[in-house]
């Protein structure tokens, strides 16, 4: 079964984008063919692989009326087992064309039903807000992963993201799991970042991973160089913990499955 990761925090600069981008090349080295969905306006993780101009069918286009087929908005990357759905900014228009209409929050689960069976894992980078596109993904998805940076005011906002969340499970899509909050940004060397780290444990228990994301200069510089950190900085610290990650991830969303046949078998 293929596993729809939404990536997903309304605050900005958490990460969200860097996790979106390192976490699906990290499958994709563990041999799981993934592919790498972009819901931000913004474009940065298309643009951490491809020049905008050359994005000509993009994830707005899936969003249309008369919208192409998904297989068409998918590019690969240079690793074989990577796969990208490339954003423009046109996707900011999608919050005023689609109000109203009734099949809204329905367009990207519709549009990735034909390729479900063509990957391992799916993963979403969404805009930070909840509007039409996090919603979208939400509704897509089999499990919500939330980056917190490892600040001040950490934990400020999560409130409305978990609401959305339990609104969503409420109705559209009963079957969405928090799979789990992931710290990033994370300094060692200040008091603030290892208070926080224990404020966010506090406060979501088990679903914290292990794994923390440290602040890491090469994580920063990699995107400019249309590469992601295993191919621009293979040994650095941010490599191996997206490494880390994703065998967590793995390890998740395996227990996830177990648990949820035992369940239907019951």
């Amino acid at each position: 079964m293929t596993r729809v990761l939404a990536i997903a925090n309304q605050k900005g600069g958490v990460g969200k984008t860097t996790t979106a981008i390192n976490l699906a090349a990290a499958l994709a080295l563990r041999k799981k063919k993934t592919l790498l969905i972009d819901l931000d306006p913004q474009s940065n993780a298309t643009i951490a692989f491809v020049e905008a101009g050359d994005v000509q069918v993009s994830m707005f286009d899936v969003f249309g009326d008369h919208a192409p087929e998904m297989a068409k908005v998918i590019k690969p990357t240079k690793d074989p087992n990577l796969f990208l759905a490339p954003a423009k900014l046109s996707l900011a228009r999608l919050e005023q064309q689609l109000a109203g209409a009734f099949d809204a929050p329905y367009k990207l689960k519709d549009a990735l039903a034909p390729i479900l069976k063509d990957f391992d894992f799916i993963v979403m980078d969404t805009p930070p807000a909840l509007g039409i596109l996090t919603v979208n993904a939400l509704v897509a998805a089999t499990h919500l992963l939330v980056p917190i940076q490892a600040a001040y005011f950490a934990i400020e906002g999560t409130d409305d993201l978990l609401e959305t969340y339990a609104r969503i499970r409420s109705r559209p899509n009963p079957d969405l799991k928090v799979l789990g909050v992931v710290i990033t940004l994370f300094d060692r060397r200040t008091n603030i970042s290892r208070d926080t780290h224990e404020q966010i444990r506090a406060v979501f228990g088990d679903a914290l991973f292990k794994t923390r994301i440290s602040k890491n200069v090469r994580l920063e510089e990699s995107p400019a160089y249309k590469e992601t950190i295993f191919a621009f900085a293979p040994k650095s610290t941010g490599a191996e913990e997206y490494k880390k990650l994703s065998q967590e991830v793995i390890q998740r969303v395996e227990a996830d499955r177990v648990t949820r046949h035992t369940q239907d078998a019951a």
